[in-house]
């Protein structure tokens, strides 16, 4: 995991995720799924800093590393 995470919130996620060119798909629960081409994300959707390990798992299923994810900020 990397030690340079920022403390985000699902809906700064979420707006990095539309930046990038994901859509949204459908809610499930309080999870919004987003996809784009064969990558899908699921991002809790909640009101508090989302935990790092969360947020890592994110970014991995865009295929971006860390600091590309964070560029689209």
């Amino acid at each position: 995991m990397s030690p340079h995470l920022p403390s985000l919130k699902p809906k700064e996620v979420v707006r990095i995720l539309l930046n990038i060119g994901f859509v949204f798909h459908r809610q499930k629960g309080s999870h919004g799924i987003y996809i784009k081409d064969s990558l899908m994300v699921v991002v809790p959707q909640h009101n508090r800093d989302m935990k790092k390990g969360t947020l890592n798992n994110i970014i991995k299923g865009t295929n971006l590393t860390v600091e590309e994810f964070l560029s689209f900020r």
